[in-house]
């Protein structure tokens, strides 16, 4: 099981804003610098291009989906074949994913209060349950003017959720047809994760090396760490969540969809050993976690009510 270690003292990391945007320079006419005919309309065809190759792309989200760092993902079948769902004959409608995990500062302008354990506008929530992830979810949509996805009923127990470590157990049912926010499936997580049909192939949400894409144990702390798995020395190289954005995105446009934090996925978990109802998918991994846990196909689970200081999440929505 992808297991969660309590952080018995920790050092509080502090934000950092996102990578700047990128910023044209412009420079000024004179008299005597005056442009030819002939390169002004070198220039105008060279915009002319670049917007045209822009507005072709297959994943160009509306202005003010972009604002709201929703990005468009447009549907198809798996193409990355390192992906659980390859040999699978599923196809994925098109969908809006979050561009980063959530962070807190989008959790406190709507949940009004700030669970986690490391603080920081910039940083990814954490501390949160699949359930807190769903009250997320519909909030937010309230506060949008938009449907929301689910419906939760506080007074009566999931007759699915066999767990008996979850107290909670409300039950969620789905809004068919809402426009408002909700989590992930584990196939639509995955082939988001993959580049959806932009893919490269990579084993990590937007390259083969690890480093490049993903907080994991071994880096997110003071020192890069070696040998093998131990919290004391996660503990004492002051491992931390960092910042979102930090690192190398994927093909589209997507960070930390290796490592940071791991992210929850509406899916129950089942597999060959273990019956559904006892856990919910977790994806990614986390900054925690082994390395192992951030590659696109390393399934987590965890029980619903569960939280903790590298569990977070991020959104999607229906196109």
């Amino acid at each position: 099981m992808d297991k969660l270690i309590p952080l018995m003292s920790v050092k509080q990391g502090l934000p950092v804003p996102p990578p700047a945007a990128l910023r044209i320079a412009r420079t000024s006419l004179k008299e005597k610098g005056i442009l030819t005919m002939r390169k002004l309309t070198a220039i105008i065809l060279l915009t002319s291009i670049i917007v045209v190759n822009g507005a072709c792309s297959l994943n160009t989200a509306p202005p003010k989906e972009k604002e709201n760092h929703m990005v468009f993902v447009k549907g198809g079948t798996f193409i990355n074949r390192t992906s659980n769902f390859y040999t699978q004959n599923i196809t994925i409608p098109d969908f809006y994913i979050s561009a980063y995990e959530i962070t807190q500062k989008e959790w406190v302008e709507v949940m009004g209060y700030n669970p986690s354990a490391f603080q920081g506008d910039d940083l990814p929530v954490e501390m949160v349950s699949w359930y807190d992830a769903i009250e997320y979810c519909n909030r937010r949509s309230l506060l949008e003017g938009l449907e929301p996805y689910y419906t939760i009923n506080k007074e009566q127990q999931d007759p699915e959720n066999k767990s008996e470590y979850d107290p909670i157990k409300w039950t969620v049912t789905i809004n068919e047809g809402a426009n408002g926010y909700r989590l992930p499936t584990e196939a639509e997580w995955e082939y988001a994760a993959s580049g959806g049909q932009l893919s490269s192939g990579n084993i990590y949400s937007g390259s083969n090396q690890a480093d490049e894409v993903a907080w994991h144990f071994r880096n997110a702390g003071d020192e890069y760490l070696a040998g093998d798995w131990s919290w004391p020395m996660i503990e004492n190289n002051n491992n931390r969540p960092h910042p979102v954005g930090q690192k190398k995105p994927n093909e589209l446009g997507l960070y930390d969809m290796s490592g940071n934090v791991r992210e929850w996925c509406w899916d129950w978990y089942e597999s060959e050993n273990e019956p559904k109802g006892l856990y919910r998918v977790v994806k990614g991994g986390g900054w925690i976690g082994d390395v192992v846990n951030t590659e696109i196909s390393f399934r987590g689970k965890f029980e619903a009510s569960g939280y903790g200081p590298d569990q977070g999440f991020r959104v999607v929505r229906d196109a």
